[in-house]
């Protein structure tokens, strides 16, 4: 039977006290498709003129003026390993994009029998995407649990996310990139002032983060998926331990930091996120939604339903992009196709 994912929130929230919302659900007329036929989209990157979206697939799709849609197939110095949840994960654009044609991606890929997920830099020459440069390598890999988010934060590093490989003792151990947020220059060397110098690990103790972002104080969060439900989203703070595998929704443990905000025994299984205006709107692929938090009351509103599996979100003024993740394998969602979709939060903002 299908997930009433809106029932189960209001469940939750009866018992956490994060106060859900309906209200604030989009209309259709303040939808708008502005692709079909996407191939597992990942992750979303925007210029004023153009939008670059990854597949997990191993393609990368660029969507220009008048809706122009141009797929190019990114050329790796290790074939991609695709299977489960890895693939062509991150992709972000370099700052100076427009002038040097640069960009990063996060892909999986299999040697002597092991999934290992690596950081390059690759670049836009001869209408074609090329690996430039390895920036970092040997990041444990799995069936589950790759991470594969990269942003850029206010402080103009690169941050990553790494899951933990399905191995969930990984998580805890300082010697190893798996399950942790990672913090380096964008040539791949790391910043003096990381907290576990010269490693590149900002913190430990993730299970799979999803999605991170900044609100205007610096202010960082985190989505990840969390364990027999229990998804959270979290504050971040460098050096800091968020726990997994010890502790999960509202336990606690000296020494390690309990979850924002959690699920409960529901599940979200949250992804892209971004923030605007006091709120963090999160992507929900198990929860088939974009959920709006607030930054103050934590409460928690369904802006966008009925898309199906909801992968990555990014907000540019007063638009909200939405690409869905339904061909991934995951799941029984509401759509057979992935979309890149087009919201205004005009009214949901109010």
């Amino acid at each position: 039977m299908k997930r009433n994912w809106y029932s189960l929130l209001t469940a939750f929230c009866l018992i956490s006290g994060c106060s859900p919302s309906n209200k604030d659900e989009v209309s259709p007329s303040s939808k708008e498709i502005m692709s079909k036929h996407l191939n597992i989209p990942w992750q979303i990157n925007g210029t004023p003129k153009q939008m670059w979206i990854s597949e997990r697939t191993g393609g990368l799709v660029l969507l220009g003026p008048k809706q122009k849609k141009t797929s190019y197939s990114p050329k790796f110095s290790e074939a991609l390993a695709d299977g489960g949840e890895g693939g062509f994960l991150g992709f972000l654009l370099d700052q100076n994009y427009d002038s040097n044609k640069i960009a990063y991606g996060y892909y999986t890929y299999k040697k002597s029998n092991r999934l290992i997920n690596r950081v390059v830099e690759m670049r836009f020459e001869n209408e074609e995407w090329k690996e430039s440069r390895i920036l970092l390598d040997h990041i444990p890999g799995g069936y589950t649990h790759n991470g594969g988010r990269m942003e850029w934060g206010p402080d103009q590093k690169l941050y990553i996310t790494t899951g933990d490989s399905g191995e969930e003792e990984l998580s805890q151990s300082l010697d190893s990139l798996a399950g942790k947020i990672l913090r380096v220059n964008k040539d791949g060397s790391v910043p003096e002032d990381n907290p576990f110098y010269p490693s590149p690990i900002y913190t430990y103790g993730h299970r799979n983060p999803q999605g991170m972002t900044w609100d205007e104080k610096g202010t960082m969060f985190a989505a990840e998926h969390g364990s027999s439900n229990y998804d959270e989203i979290n504050r971040i703070e460098g050096g800091k331990n968020y726990g997994w595998p010890i502790i999960r929704g509202d336990e606690k443990k000296e020494g390690l930091e309990s979850p924002w905000i959690h699920s409960g025994s529901d599940t979200w299984a949250p992804s892209g996120i971004d923030y605007k205006n006091g709120h963090l709107f999160v992507a929900a692929l198990r929860g088939e939604s974009v959920m709006k938090v607030s930054t103050s009351s934590k409460k928690i509103t369904s802006i966008v339903s009925n898309e199906g599996r909801i992968r990555d979100i990014l907000i540019d003024g007063n638009k909200m992009f939405v690409v869905t993740n339904n061909k991934d394998g995951r799941g029984q969602p509401s759509s057979d196709d992935d979309v890149l979709l087009s919201v205004s939060l005009e009214k949901v903002m109010e």
